[in-house]
């Protein structure tokens, strides 16, 4: 155990976020994401019994955005047209400006953010029931 270090973050999954360098991206799914699949050229950790807001806030602690990009948060828009903003993302929002500019927060479609999290370094599997919940980050320095 750690001081400081959310109990949450895993040694395992510590280490991920320590090798990540500047620009690399971890996408925080929700348990309907299709994680293996997408992320075969990632690392899968799987944070089963966390929602995606608590790994966040958990990430987020330790984690600097990526300060040389406009945009380092990315949501996954609803593909259906004129859907209502997913309620959980009311909550990513309290937590990301816990730690950063919520200037930094957008939101893609998503089949961008499907084909972006292809490319991430990590996916993290949550037992996320609400849809439309995933998040992808871009790593900054400190």
């Amino acid at each position: 155990m750690l001081k400081g270090v959310p109990a949450l973050l895993s040694p395992s999954f510590l280490k991920v976020l320590c090798e990540m360098g500047h620009g690399d991206r971890i996408v925080i799914a929700d348990g309907n994401f299709p994680c293996e699949s997408v992320g075969r050229n990632a690392i899968v950790i799987r944070c089963d019994g966390h929602g995606v807001d608590e790994i966040l806030d958990a990430v987020l602690s330790v984690f600097p955005l990526d300060s040389f990009v406009a945009k380092a948060a990315f949501l996954m828009q609803p593909p259906e047209e004129g859907a209502e903003e997913p309620p959980i993302w009311e909550n990513y929002r309290k937590t990301i400006g816990k730690y950063e500019d919520l200037n930094r927060l957008t939101v893609i479609s998503k089949k961008e953010f499907i084909e972006e999290a292809g490319k991430a370094y990590c996916i993290v599997a949550s037992s996320e029931k609400a849809l439309y919940a995933n998040i992808m980050l871009q790593k900054g320095c400190v």
